[in-house]
Formats: C-alpha cells, sequence, structure tokens
C-alpha cells in the first residue's frame, strides 16, 4: 500500500508537526491550508528539499465542492491517500453561553464536525476495499476538552467581566461530537480494511494557546509543562502506521497526565 497522506490544517501547529513527521518516515504528504499559503508552500519546499514528497493544497473543509477538489487534486499529484489527519479546527468564541452568537458556533461545527465528515467521506471512497481500495487509516483530532469542557482550568483563566466562568462550549461540544463519531465509523468501516481512532491533546504550544496562558496551567499537569507539537505528531503517525494495526474506535490521550 502507498503511504500518501493527507493532513487538513496542516500548514501550523500540530498539523504541520505531524506532516512533518510522516515526511520523515516516508510518506507522501498533501499539506492542506485554507488561510496560511505561505506557510503551507513553506512547509512543503522543507519536505522537498530534505528529500520528501509533498504538495500543498487548499480548501474549506466544511464545503463539499471543495473539498472534492481537494481529494482529485491529490489524486493527480501525489495519488489516492491512504492515511487521512482531521486536523483542521478552530477554537472559536470564548464567552458566556447565552451570550455567544450563533453564527459563531455554527462555524465551529461546520469546520470542527462538518469537514471532518467531508474529509472523511472522501478518503473512505478511496480507501475502502469494498470500492477497491487497499485500506487505510484516518487520524481524528479531538481534545481534552471534550472530556472535561475546560473545568480543570484555573477559575481565573475561564471567567468574563462579570466574574463569572466562561469557557469554550462550542468547541468543547464539537469535539466530543467527534469523539462519537470516531467510534461509530470505526465500527462501520472496519470490515474495509480502514481504522478510525482519535487523538485527545492536552495542553500544547499552538496558535490556539498563547504563552501565557500555558504558563498559568502548567501546575495543573502532572508533567508540568505543555506539549510540543512534535510530541502529538508521534501519536498521530503510530495510530496511522502498521504497528497500531489492530488498534481501532481508540481514543488516545495524549496531555501529561492531565484529563482535560
Amino acid at each position: 500500500m502507498a503511504k500518501i497522506a493527507l493532513v487538513t490544517g496542516g500548514s501550523s501547529g500540530i498539523g504541520a508537526a505531524t506532516c512533518r513527521l510522516l515526511a520523515q518516515r516516508g510518506w507522501s504528504v498533501a499539506v492542506h491550508y485554507r488561510t496560511g499559503m505561505d506557510m503551507a508552500e513553506r512547509l512543503v519546499a522543507k519536505i522537498r528539499q530534505e528529500g520528501g514528497r509533498a504538495v500543498a493544497v487548499e480548501a474549506d473543509v466544511s464545503d463539499r465542492t471543495d473539498v472534492l477538489r481537494m481529494f482529485e487534486t491529490i489524486d493527480a499529484c501525489l495519488g489516492p491517500v491512504s492515511g487521512l489527519v482531521n486536523s483542521a479546527g478552530i477554537a472559536g468564541p470564548r464567552a458566556r453561553f447565552e451570550t455567544l452568537d450563533p453564527a459563531g458556533v455554527e462555524e465551529v461545527f461546520r469546520v470542527n464536525v462538518i469537514g471532518t465528515f467531508l474529509c472523511s467521506r472522501e478518503a473512505i471512497r478511496r480507501m475502502s476495499t469494498f470500492h477497491g481500495g487497499e485500506g487505510g487509516a484516518i487520524v481524528n483530532l479531538s481534545s481534552g476538552l471534550s472530556n472535561t469542557g475546560g473545568a480543570l482550568t484555573p477559575f481565573a483563566l475561564n471567567c468574563d467581566e462579570n466574574g463569572r466562568r466562561s469557557s469554550q462550549v462550542a468547541y468543547a461540544a464539537s469535539k466530543g461530537a467527534i469523539n462519537s463519531f470516531t467510534m461509530a465509523l470505526a465500527q462501520e468501516i472496519a470490515a474495509d480494511g480502514i481504522r478510525v481512532n482519535a487523538v485527545s491533546p492536552g495542553a500544547t504550544f499552538t496558535g490556539m494557546a498563547d504563552t501565557d496562558r500555558m504558563a498559568a496551567i502548567a501546575d495543573t499537569i502532572p508533567i508540568g509543562r505543555g506539549a510540543d507539537p512534535s510530541e502529538i505528531a508521534e501519536a498521530i503517525e503510530w495510530l496511522l502506521s502498521d504497528k497500531a494495526s489492530y488498534v481501532a474506535g481508540a481514543n488516545l490521550r495524549v496531555g501529561g497526565g492531565r484529563l482535560g
């Protein structure tokens, strides 16, 4: 089976770290981006410079026409995917639920949930042995917040101007949906040669978490620090690899001992 992977949200953060690692481990990589064209192209150039095979692909993952075009581009440039990492996501608003703009909530679900659905569907159509494919693996990015809703975050970091607790309700709920989707899809398509799993990162040094906030929550992490994106990438690569050949429907927490 050819090792060809699409990493959505691949131009930065955990996605970029995953692209780099997969290329080092012999995968041809499609680096997806929505707005970070320059970062995606620099990453592709770096991978190629190091002897790897990569292409940058742009798409709005919440738009089915865009997603189909993206997969057709990958088919033409690299071949049909055998690995998919659904890493594209947005944090959305951090505010009291009753004050949230429904449009902001809908945007979180369009990107984090519908985007994962649409990309998985196109990947399955290429991987499934029922459809003539050779099998493959899908890894969905969840979050520790899906388990706790942010309850372990210090109150001072999760309160509004009135001193009332606020959190990322939409983001946590969207990742809860990813957890259920992962379990259900894993059971549905295992017989088609496709393994589906999730990774739930804890606090990680990415664009979604600023340095001051990470320092403030370090004491709540048993290991005592946030994760580097490369540490999350190792878990993702393992789940894509044959070393995880009997792992399906799992949600691997990579959070330094912190549950959320």
